[in-house]
């Protein structure tokens, strides 16, 4: 599964660093390919795990790599599903598609 997992700070205004980011993925599974960027506030993983964990189970792993001291000030403000095939428009009947 692809998704983009995005953090905040827990609390009050926090400028992420690229050794936030670091941290944090230095913490997750080794098999999963990852990559960070960062914002004025946010810090964004894409976490591609090339098999069928679920987006619930690496945001609960994210979560739980979170309460590292060192990176606790960040939670889990979403993690959603990234489309890996072709842009679907709604409604259009792709072939194969069940």
């Amino acid at each position: 599964m692809l998704v983009e997992v995005t953090m905040r700070p827990r609390s009050g205004p926090s400028t992420p660093t690229p050794v936030d980011g670091i941290r944090i993925l230095a913490q997750l599974p080794g098999s999963w390919q990852t990559s960070f960027s960062h914002g004025d506030s946010t810090l964004t993983l894409r976490i591609d795990t090339s098999d069928d964990t679920t987006a619930a189970q690496i945001a609960a792993t994210v979560t739980q790599v979170l309460t590292d001291p060192a990176i606790s000030h960040w939670h889990v403000y979403a993690c959603r599903p990234l489309n890996s095939g072709p842009p679907r428009i709604p409604g259009q009947e792709i072939p194969g598609d069940v």
